[in-house]
């Protein structure tokens, strides 16, 4: 695909886990949306969301693949369905985009490898980098280009851009950004520009951030030579711990809302300011992520060129 790709305005998919839950899926522990791919009854609900994303205006939509990391599956004891799961999450993408019938793309979802919102890779960086492998491997076939997404430091970017490289495919980086301005790691968004592009990237984007945390990073995206934008989340806050602590909290409900709680005043009507600010300051890939909706999507479709 052409790398200029997102210099034109762009809209991505939604939240598909937050989607699921809200759809009747029922999760078991803390695999969240990796539930709808291990248990066939929820394939065609699958399906139909990334189907409404399309509906909605999406230009992209993202593989459901963001717990089926073989860490998550491993802390649920079902390692076992690390192969289908992967494999599967892209052919009920690829269904959904044959049936619209409409040009979209789809991207390969590769999560960060250890602890979400969070820079702590462990202690054995060698494993972090075979699970990026191994996951990229098993999504790498029909996909359009890879996603980091919500990766919490430079080193994990570097890692996960160095497991890849074999599959030439584009990557679109997302990093995620805390209350700060800042990633997990402490570093800026910037810096991982700076020290990591490459010529198959397509744009950086903030993966899963409040709208204010974006907002104190624009100047310094406006200043990056790439394309740029976001993936809204509608939390209503992300504890600096989250993630070590909080994780079996959580997981007993199979829903991350149980304590990051749900923003009631992101409505598609807000979605929509906050989307039209942040285009009108430069960026160019406009989506969302945990609690946004294909009706949030919707609204802010017409904002494409």
């Amino acid at each position: 695909m052409n790398t200029n790709y997102f210099s034109k305005t762009r809209i991505l998919d939604g939240g598909m886990g937050q989607e699921l839950l809200k759809r009747g899926l029922k999760p078991q522990g803390s695999l969240w949306s990796a539930s709808a791919l291990i248990e066939e009854k929820y394939h065609q609900l699958v399906v139909d969301t990334h189907l409404d994303f399309i509906n909605a205006g999406a230009d992209v939509i993202v593989t459901t693949t963001f717990t089926t990391r073989r860490n998550r599956l491993i802390q649920n004891k079902c390692e076992e369905h690390f192969e289908y799961v992967n494999t599967k999450a892209v052919e009920l993408a690829l269904k959904a985009r044959d049936i619209s019938k409409k040009n979209i793309l789809v991207a390969g979802g590769l999560p960060n490898q250890n602890q979400t919102y969070s820079a702590n890779l462990g202690d054995d960086l060698n494993l972090i980098e075979k699970n990026f492998y191994d996951q990229a491997k098993l999504l790498k076939s029909n996909i359009d280009f890879f996603y980091l997404d919500v990766m919490g430091s430079g080193k994990e970017c570097e890692i996960a851009l160095k497991t890849i490289k074999s599959f030439n495919l584009p990557v679109l980086v997302g990093v995620h950004i805390k209350k700060d301005g800042k990633l997990p790691s402490g570093e800026n968004i910037s810096d991982i520009v700076k020290k990591y592009k490459e010529e198959n990237w397509l744009g950086i984007i903030a993966a899963c951030v409040h709208p204010e945390s974006y907002e104190i990073i624009i100047k310094e995206l406006k200043n990056s030579d790439i394309s740029y934008g976001f993936k809204l989340n509608a939390f209503k806050n992300i504890p600096d711990d989250y993630g070590v602590s909080s994780t079996a909290v959580w997981g007993k409900g199979g829903n991350p809302t149980k304590i990051l709680g749900q923003r009631e005043d992101i409505t598609e009507s807000k979605f929509y300011e906050f989307v039209k600010k942040f285009k009108d300051a430069g960026a160019t890939i406009l989506g969302g992520c945990c609690e946004i909706r294909p009706s949030h999507i919707s609204k802010i479709a017409s904002l494409k060129n």
